[in-house]
């Protein structure tokens, strides 16, 4: 895993999403559209399927919902298949994606005709980042969520990351499943245990080095956007927790091996690090204003969105859902001068009312399109109302 120092950053090419077709997919029965480089904003009442467009932009990207849905609720109630596909142009050159999916049958996703072998390998081929109302649980909620956000961070960044948490988590399973197995009989088979031990701590050292070299890097970019979004000098911080970093994992197993037979689960490990969310050493979580978490969660978004683009060297796909939903204008229209930058990516927003946010958009001189979403009956529908070309 490399990461470019992002004050340096400059982009080796452009990565553009050209075509995106739908079948089937939530409440679209058929949905083809053209999009370019700039600013994509879907705007329409609540439940027409705004969202659902964005989601379906994510799922081309990391192959699966962004809410956590499985398979079978994405695809459109009364069908037994969904297609997904995308256009791309990828340093000058034109690439095909399609996913396919059926519930209860394997799920396949195609670059260029050829099927993965493994669904991993795409991850990261289409780097991206959402921004979404719910994302408040990353502040709110308990560790797995911003666990959850650090992986799905460096898995886009680092093959190997990816490969090495799935092997984690796999041992893992099986390790507790062998502690409730072996309470069950009444027996215990040290040697077994330490058959599933091993390569638990393989995996667990890797993943660690990779999250602390990681935030490092993450938590400068993190502080710079978070005064920049707040306008503030306080001071937020991200401090990484791990049990690792006052003990070696192989030691730490074997001193709570006790514990882990008694409570039937690996007790200590990689799976229970954490990030601390801080501003002015005071977590966010119990005493952070509504502002300040709001600007707290954009400016970890931001950051992620930026330190992708440094590893990646071009940038990524940012998707921006019912921004005004959890932000006031003032923060919006601040995120917005964030985001005028000459070598932005393709960006893809929602909100109930195109004609707030377009003023700001022609006012940066983007490139920018306007599609209505509405419904009729249970099905959604896109139309483009306009499209504005960037000015010189």
């Amino acid at each position: 895993m490399h990461i470019r120092n992002p004050r340096g950053y400059k982009s080796k090419y452009d990565m553009v999403i050209e075509r995106l077709t739908l079948h089937n997919f939530k409440n679209y029965e058929f949905l083809d559209m053209s999009v370019a480089q700039g600013f994509h904003c879907f705007f329409g009442h609540n439940g027409a399927g705004k969202t659902n467009l964005l989601d379906s932009i994510y799922y081309l990207c990391m192959t699966k919902s962004y809410f956590g849905l499985n398979d079978m609720a994405v695809v459109r109630k009364g069908t037994d298949a969904m297609r997904l596909a995308a256009t791309v142009r990828r340093d000058g050159q034109e690439e095909r994606f399609v996913a396919r999916v059926a519930p209860r049958k394997l799920k396949v996703f195609e670059r260029q005709e050829v099927p993965y072998e493994r669904l991993a390998e795409h991850i990261g081929i289409l780097p991206v980042v959402m921004i979404a109302p719910d994302d408040t649980e990353l502040l709110t909620d308990g560790s797995e969520a911003r666990r959850r956000f650090l992986d799905n961070t460096l898995s886009q960044m680092d093959g190997r990351y990816l490969m090495e948490l799935m092997r984690y988590n796999r041992i893992l399973q099986q390790r507790n499943a062998l502690l409730r197995q072996m309470s069950e009989h009444h027996t215990r088979d040290s040697g077994l245990i330490e058959a599933y031990t091993q390569p638990l701590i393989a995996a667990a050292r890797y993943l660690f080095e990779c999250r602390s070299r990681f935030m490092g890097a993450f938590s400068e970019i993190f502080h710079q956007k978070y005064q920049a979004i707040s306008r503030t000098a306080e001071r937020a911080t991200l401090a990484y927790r791990s049990a690792l970093q006052q003990q070696d994992i192989g030691d730490l197993l074997k001193q709570t091996l006790e514990k882990d037979l008694l409570l039937l689960r690996t007790t200590e490990g990689i799976h229970r690090d954490d990030l601390e969310c801080l501003i002015e050493e005071v977590p966010v979580r119990r005493f952070a204003s509504q502002g300040q978490r709001k600007s707290f969660l954009i400016a970890l978004k931001l950051a992620q969105y930026e330190i992708l683009r440094s590893a990646k060297g071009f940038s990524p796909i940012l998707l921006l859902d019912d921004l005004y939903d959890k932000l006031d204008p003032d923060r919006v229209a601040q995120l917005f001068q964030l985001l005028h930058a000459p070598d932005m990516g393709q960006v893809f927003l929602t909100d109930t009312q195109g004609a707030r946010i377009a003023p700001m958009l022609l006012e940066q001189g983007r490139a920018c399109s306007f599609f209505q979403i509405f419904k009729e009956g249970h099905t959604a529908f896109a139309t483009q109302i306009s499209h504005y070309e960037k000015r010189q």
